[in-house]
């Protein structure tokens, strides 16, 4: 049997109302998927085009200038030398006797350091105590003589001319004496150059003779005899830069090391300046005064000072690197907010190596391009991408 067909009423109408409503959703749907399509492509390529024109922009790092703290040292050799340094010269001629201190022996002043043979010396003093002797004998001769004229001259018994010209030779004999009485003075003072002696407490650092050489007398145009030193102090001699000099003052308290005892660390102060620079190498000669009671610092050593340089809390520091050099001077990158760039003219108060201390130019306020490319001006568009601490001297 075949199944009986349905009730018309079970079966679904659809009226033309639904499908109104069915399309204009549809529609609407379509339409909001095109729109956010379109939408999302046109923000998507305004974001790639923003970000390709902050990619395109020069990048750069900039540093806040650094305040205070700039402690500054400055690292010169230098030479030591005895505080009292005496080159002993013979101031007679003849042989050497004998010497009885050698290199590295104490002496005090007035110690003998040697004798001098001079018969040359000995012959010249002789002789001139013979013709003082026979001045002497002159001059009593011619007052005797005067003494008689002037009593004859007295009575009118000769002529009054006779008498002056028996005074006036008694004169000149007198002169003659006191003549031959100072080249004996004269010779008797070399006579006491033969024994060589110490000027001054210190010590024998040079010894250039021998027995039996030759010596020459004035003969400061070779070799001392011997040198004397003094080591008790040693002056130390520094040449310091002109910019520096200003920071260097009197009384400074300076650190020196010496390569024979390394990591050991000795005091020096200051004592005095040139007060000059030196126009080939720009420089200040500087004296320094250091204590050598132990006596282990040698003059004639090199050594290294090591100079504390005041701190100038206001002076604002900034690494080298960012100076610009031109035509138009010396200068920095300065960059705002907004990634504009200004350049400012600068002038420097102290170069401290890796960093600088800045006069005039910039506040501390200002954010400073580190390392600036070539070819940065005025109102130039930069992306900072990183920014640093503030520069101080390591």
């Amino acid at each position: 049997m075949s199944p009986e067909p349905a009730p018309a009423s079970a079966v679904p109408k659809v009226t033309r109302r639904g499908l109104g409503i069915a399309g204009v959703v549809g529609f609407a749907v379509l339409l909001f998927v095109v729109v956010n399509g379109v939408w999302t492509r046109s923000s998507s390529e305004a974001h790639l085009k923003a970000s390709t024109d902050a990619q395109a922009l020069t990048p750069v790092a900039v540093v806040s200038p650094g305040k205070g703290g700039n402690q500054s040292f400055l690292d010169l050799p230098g030479r030591l030398e005895a505080y009292s340094r005496a080159p002993i010269y013979a101031r007679v001629g003849g042989f050497l006797k004998a010497w009885y201190v050698d290199i590295g022996a104490p002496v005090k002043a007035g110690q003998l350091l040697a004798e001098i043979e001079a018969p040359d010396l000995d012959q010249q003093l002789l002789q001139a105590r013979a013709s003082l002797a026979s001045a002497k004998a002159a001059e009593t001769l011619a007052q005797v003589t005067a003494q008689r004229w002037q009593t004859m001259g007295s009575t009118n018994t000769v002529a009054r001319q006779t008498v002056d010209e028996k005074t006036g030779d008694l004169t000149v004999k007198q002169a003659l004496s006191k003549a031959a009485q100072a080249a004996v003075d004269r010779l008797i003072v070399l006579y006491d150059f033969k024994r060589v002696t110490a000027p001054f407490d210190g010590t024998v650092t040079a010894r250039n003779t021998d027995v039996g050489a030759l010596i020459s007398a004035d003969s400061s145009a070779g070799l001392a005899l011997f040198v004397i030193s003094d080591v008790h102090k040693l002056r130390l001699m520094v040449s310091v830069p002109q910019n520096y000099v200003p920071a260097v003052k009197i009384n400074t308290k300076v650190q020196i090391t010496v390569p024979e005892y390394p990591g050991k660390t000795y005091y020096g102060t200051v004592e005095a300046s040139s007060r000059s620079v030196d126009a080939a190498s720009g420089t200040t000669r500087m004296q320094l005064v250091v204590d050598n009671e132990a006596g282990e610092l040698m003059p004639g050593a090199f050594a290294n000072t090591h100079i504390e340089l005041p701190e100038n809390m206001q002076a604002l520091s900034i690494p080298a690197g960012a100076l610009i050099f031109g035509e138009k001077g010396l200068r920095v990158a300065t960059v705002d907010d907004g990634g504009k760039v200004t350049l400012k003219p600068i002038t420097i108060a102290r170069d401290l190596g890796q960093v600088v201390e800045i006069g005039t130019g910039i506040t501390g306020q200002d954010r400073i391009i580190d390392s600036p490319p070539d070819g940065l001006s005025d109102g130039d568009q930069v992306r900072v991408v990183d920014g640093k601490a503030p520069a101080k001297k390591d």
